[in-house]
């Protein structure tokens, strides 16, 4: 007899983090998608754009070796929100891993002072 299962379906060697981002990168290219007129603008298209990119990024991390952060020391952990953020980009040798970028920014504030 067959197990049951409780939650979500996974893959193997899939993380909650990784479905989440594959999920929220679909949900919100879905929003923009079905709110598009018969010509939408150059900023909405760039929009979808970037939504099916991290779509597909995330659907690629899921049999990844790095997973969706692109770190080997957490491949499974969550990706950073500012990860891409033209408006408020990370700074130069930050990557996607939002546990290492975490820790950079808590050594830099130490590093000034701040607690």
């Amino acid at each position: 007899m067959g197990a049951l299962s409780v939650g979500a379906p996974t893959l193997p060697g899939m993380s909650y983090a990784d479905l989440h981002e594959l999920r929220s990168a679909l949900t919100t290219a879905s929003d923009i998608a079905f709110s598009l007129d018969a010509s939408p603008s150059g900023q909405e298209t760039e929009q979808l754009t970037d939504a099916l990119r991290r779509a597909l990024a995330a659907a690629g991390a899921l049999t990844a070796e790095h997973g969706a952060t692109g770190c080997a020391q957490h491949p499974r952990g969550a990706v950073d929100p500012l990860y891409g953020d033209a408006d408020d980009p990370l700074p130069p040798g930050y990557g996607r891993c939002l546990l290492c970028n975490d820790r950079r920014r808590r050594a830099s504030a130490q590093r000034r002072g701040w607690r």
